[in-house]
């Protein structure tokens, strides 16, 4: 019996299963194809990053060349990115709910490999948060508040309206975001939980659905079966995301007025881009080639469907199926992969912890206030609270913002609008590197906790039945 799959841009592999009374022997032949070849493969990396690149260069042309464009083209030009971003998103509490509970079951098969999965996964996460957050706050504040400078005062008066709005969010005090973060651990009716998107609170719920199922039980049948019926949706979704992604970043290319970036402006974005590409390239890969002694760019390079997607329709839960397709063909465990990956999709917000210190400084050098070392500290513990918080709050890093400076007494004047006019821009580089921790921790975690198994194939087949599970023989 011949088996033949095909990963997403990757190799061929071709398995023999050669069948007799006493044994099975399985051989291997890898057969390498030419990098051009991934061009013509649906869904490919390069088809992607080729899709990227063109949305980003007609969005730019147009931009400069054309001094007013229609709000109705946009709009329409949206539309195929916006349904296929609703298509993955409908996929993503169904893919937690059976992702949870099974990995909770495996775990129970494991002696004390539960236990080890989610301390080295909670640990990781927290240092890792952490780490971006002490970063980016002594990056502000050494380079990019000495660049920024002090604006005239038209540009900090406020409308009336936006004045009421920000009222608002200043009225949300620090004990509130405390309560919303833990009310939101246990849902008060799992059905409104499910209907509303409660993430945090169906991934508890799966979880201890999960541990308390037996392992017999005609439920964990039932799981299994939807498993396999998400990944065939998941992976045809795939094979369309260069589309997607076309039409994700073409139409918000529009909103950019490039004549309109002013210093402040730019800093504010090249500083937040800056911070989040040094946590990314440089914090990231040291702790992953540290404890796993592999290189960390080319297995960052190999999952750029995930972060390509993740930048495209920053969304990291619309990512999620995407990114847990990438750690599986990574070879991660199966168990590792399903317990990770969905828990950090919602814990850990690298990118958004990045940004926040940058937001209050920028508002404060604006007005000509001068931080202080304690200020400092404030707005770092605030920081790691808001970015486990951000889930379960409307308008959440906004609302935040306005939380933490008022925490440190910076008043919200006009510049604060500045920050919600690049905030889509900059929200994608956030989303970028919040699924790119997601990647380098599922890898990093299953090496600590030394689990092994096999890692569960969400790749597509070219040859065969769309959606089919295969599974990947290779070890952490």
């Amino acid at each position: 019996m011949t088996e033949k799959t095909a990963g997403i841009g990757e190799n061929v592999r071709l398995t023999s299963t050669t069948m007799s009374p006493d044994q099975q022997t399985t051989t291997e032949q890898t057969t390498k194809k030419p990098w051009w070849n991934s061009v013509r493969v649906a869904g490919s990396a390069t088809q992607i990053v080729i899709a990227a690149a063109l949305a980003i260069a007609i969005g730019m042309a147009v931009t400069t060349m054309v001094d007013d464009i229609p709000k109705e083209a946009s709009t329409i030009l949206a539309i195929p990115g916006r349904l296929w971003l609703r298509a993955l998103k409908a996929v993503v509490l169904p893919l937690i709910v059976c992702a949870m509970i099974l990995a909770v079951q495996r775990l129970r098969t494991m002696a004390g490999s539960g236990k080890v999965l989610a301390r080295y996964t909670i640990g990781y996460y927290i240092l890792t948060t952490l780490l971006a957050i002490v970063i980016s706050t002594i990056l502000t504040d050494l380079v990019w508040a000495k660049l920024m400078t002090v604006v005239n005062a038209d540009s900090l008066d406020i409308s009336e309206e936006d004045a009421k709005l920000y009222a608002e969010r200043e009225a949300v005090e620090i004990v509130d975001v405390v309560s919303q973060m833990f009310d939101s651990f246990i849902p008060q009716n799992v059905v409104h939980a499910l209907a509303n998107d409660g993430l945090l609170a169906v991934l508890i719920t799966a979880v201890i659905v999960g541990y308390l199922l037996d392992p017999g039980s005609s439920i964990i049948k039932v799981l299994e079966e939807i498993e396999v019926l998400i990944t065939k949706i998941i992976t045809w979704l795939i094979k369309v995301a260069p589309i997607g992604v076309f039409f994700l970043i073409l139409p918000n290319l529009f909103r950019l007025d490039i004549k309109d970036i002013g210093v402040n402006l730019g800093i504010l974005i090249g500083g937040g881009i800056a911070n989040m590409m040094i946590h990314l390239l440089i914090v990231l890969p040291l702790i992953f080639f540290v404890i796993t002694r592999t290189n960390p760019y080319a297995y960052w390079i190999k999952c750029n469907p995930a972060w390509v997607t993740a930048w495209g329709s920053a969304s990291s839960a619309a990512t999620l199926p995407v990114t847990m397709r990438e750690v599986a063909a990574r070879g991660v465990p199966y168990t590792v992969n399903k317990f990770a990956v969905p828990l950090g999709c919602l814990v850990n917000m690298d990118g958004t912890a990045i940004y926040f210190p940058l937001c209050v400084v920028f508002l404060a050098v604006t007005q000509g206030i001068k931080l202080t070392p304690v200020d400092y500290v404030i707005i770092c513990l605030l920081s790691t609270l808001a970015s486990i918080g951000t889930t379960p709050i409307p308008s959440s890093s906004l609302v935040l913002t306005v939380m933490i400076a008022g925490s440190v007494n910076v008043p919200i004047t006009g510049m604060y609008g500045v920050i919600v006019a690049v905030g889509w821009l900059l929200d994608r580089f956030r989303t970028m590197t919040n699924v790119s921790g997601d990647l380098f921790a599922a890898r990093i975690v299953a090496k600590l906790s030394k689990i092994e198994g096999d890692a569960y194939d969400m790749s597509g087949q070219e040859d065969n039945d769309v959606g089919q599970v295969t599974y990947n023989t290779q070890r952490v």
